[in-house]
């Protein structure tokens, strides 16, 4: 079996097939981190598809110095940042003006008892989409996709400093979301 860079060096030098390789071997990781860095199924179809194209476009300019798989995932992080900037005009917070009247007493009654509030389920991929893109990606990164401090740092372009202190801050925006779930 060929390695990934090994791959990209023929699907380089024209290898179609080589490259359809690479893209089947991690296709489902793309999609998954795509999925966590977007609003919905379609914009992560969207970041992949991107993903992709940016990877076979930039393949000659691959230099080796990370792995194949880091260099997708970078690309990808971008490419979700890009889709995240791009929608930004559409995206607006709805005004506390335009709630029913009775909405309060709604989500009182929703909410119900202790017993209902412990039965209900976080929904912590909602709050995940709520956060802030560079937030999110740090998160995603470093919980789900489980990287280093220093892949991170290296897959986003800035000092592994900087990728401390937003995970810092993520980490308590998300603790502060929760806790409003305890009432």
């Amino acid at each position: 079996m060929l390695s990934d860079q090994e791959l990209l060096q023929q699907s380089s030098d024209g290898d179609s097939k080589a490259f359809h390789v690479l893209v089947d071997r991690h296709a489902a990781e793309l999609f998954r981190l795509a999925m966590s860095l977007s609003r919905n199924r379609a914009e992560a179809e969207d970041i992949v598809q991107e993903t992709l194209l940016g990877a076979f476009r930039g393949m000659a300019k691959f230099d080796g110095r990370a792995s194949v798989k880091t260099w997708l995932k970078r690309i990808l992080v971008r490419q979700a940042a890009r889709a995240w900037h791009k929608a930004k005009p559409s995206r607006q917070s709805a005004s506390l003006d335009s709630l029913p009247a009775d909405a309060p007493a709604t989500v009182a009654a929703s909410i119900g008892s202790a017993a209902t509030r412990v039965d209900s389920k976080i929904d912590v991929a909602g709050i995940l989409k709520t956060l802030s893109p560079e937030y999110r990606q740090i998160l995603v990164l470093r919980e789900f996709e489980q990287l280093s401090y220093a892949e991170i740092a290296e897959m986003l372009d800035v000092p592994q400093g900087t990728v401390e202190s937003r995970l810092h801050r993520a980490r308590a925006e998300v603790r502060a979301r929760l806790g409003s779930y305890g009432g």
